[in-house]
């Protein structure tokens, strides 16, 4: 069995020790490590580069710029977008639902039309559908979950009608790692008129996509949970659907012509990009995406599909361990409790080891309510983990758990 895809060399975090020991990172459901090559890349702009773009004639303008929209371009092919146009940068994934919420809201939703979520969102596609709910009379419906955190699907088919105009749903869950059959969900919306956002902040690091093959009308993700920087994400969106929102910031970069009496609005994608844009950060997204695509989507996936049987198959056998969200396609991401232990205690501990898990709510408060909880201890993989470490943090939680009990 594989138990590497031998490419811990390449992030230089990873000869850390914390608390004397080696670092062990299974939070990258919340940010992941940076590799070299991303690293270099965003020193390389500041160092040689460094100028404005879509603003300067000069040599250090023309070099950002090319390089900016080369990232643009390196995104549009990641995620399979028929036009650089449809690729918007944002600060994030949640500037992205952000920005869908008011400009979508704004162009397509009238009081009582209804907006579709499920019940176990992250809390960045949920709040600003509640705020937009409370601005333009929209209607919120929430599709349940079992006990497993999947969908239930005979709920979604009561629930899609007429009224529904978006529905706007995790790809995977970030708390329970519930692969949703987005496929199914998008035919059957589309069916009805209506149109479809996923987040894709869990699945865009960690599965091959197509966005123009799923037909999916707008698609959010993250840099940071790419292997990329912080501060940049991106908003995909059907030229067609894009062209007929209004930008909800003005400024710089994003016109056409103003005077003093009006404004005309720069075409797509730049009409919804207000300002001096994160240029280094969008040229560390393009690095990103050259290293994984170097690696393969698909090898990718099935390593991670290695990585998460393992640990659930050894985790599972731990007296005492419940595993949250058992569905049975999922991402990369186990969540879990052990009977008498708070997990922050647990990762307290676990920390002292140089083990870093993530406990809380997991911005889903929705859910742990849903499962009748206020925290769970979360594991979540990526590429330069090991079935060393899952053997490491099992061995170590054996030896805590007499300590944390008796706590």
């Amino acid at each position: 069995m594989t138990t590497s895809l031998d490419l811990r060399s390449d992030f230089p975090i990873l000869e850390r020790r914390i608390q004397g020991h080696p670092l062990v990172y299974f939070d990258s459901a919340a940010t992941t490590l940076k590799p070299t090559p991303v690293i270099e890349a965003i020193s390389h702009f500041y160092t040689y580069s460094s100028g404005p773009v879509h603003r300067g004639v000069y040599t250090l303008s023309r070099e950002a710029t090319d390089q900016y929209e080369a990232a643009r371009r390196k995104v549009q092919h990641f995620i399979g977008a028929d036009s650089p146009e449809e690729i918007i940068f944002t600060r994030g994934t949640t500037a992205s639902l952000n920005l869908l919420a008011h400009s979508f809201g704004q162009a397509f939703l009238r009081p009582g039309d209804v907006v579709l979520l499920s019940e176990i969102e992250h809390h960045s596609n949920l709040v600003p559908w509640q705020m937009l709910a409370e601005r333009r009379g929209v209607v919120l419906r929430y599709i349940p979950v079992n006990d497993a955190g999947e969908l239930i699907i005979d709920e979604f088919f009561n629930l899609l009608d007429r009224k529904v105009k978006l529905i706007s749903l995790a790809h995977i869950s970030n708390v329970l790692g519930t692969l949703h059959p987005v496929k199914t969900l998008i035919e059957a919306a589309h069916r009805m008129g209506a149109f479809v956002c996923l987040d894709g902040a869990q699945s865009a690091p960690h599965l091959p996509l197509d966005v123009q093959e799923l037909d999916v009308d707008f698609y959010a993700f993250s840099g940071h949970k790419l292997y990329g920087p912080t501060g940049i994400g991106v908003l995909y969106g059907k030229r067609d659907l894009l062209s007929q929102m209004p930008p909800i910031e003005g400024g710089g970069d994003m016109i056409e012509q103003v005077t003093l009496e009006k404004t005309t609005y720069a075409p797509l994608p730049f009409k919804f990009e207000a300002g001096t844009p994160m240029v280094a950060q969008a040229i560390g997204l393009g690095a990103a995406i050259d290293y994984v695509e170097t690696i393969g989507m698909e090898k990718i996936a099935a390593y991670e599909a290695k990585l998460l049987n393992y640990a659930t198959n050894r985790l599972s056998a731990v007296p005492g361990v419940k595993l949250i969200g058992t569905a049975r396609k999922k991402g990369a991401i186990i969540s879990f409790v052990i009977d008498g232990t708070h997990p922050l205690d647990l990762a307290t501990l676990l920390d002292c080891r140089g083990i870093a898990v993530r406990t809380g709510h997991h911005c889903s408060q929705p859910t742990m309510e849903r499962f009748g909880l206020s925290h769970t201890a979360r594991l979540s993989f990526g590429i330069y983990n090991t079935l060393e470490e899952i053997d490491t943090l099992i061995s170590t939680l054996k030896s805590l758990l007499p300590l944390v009990r008796r706590a």
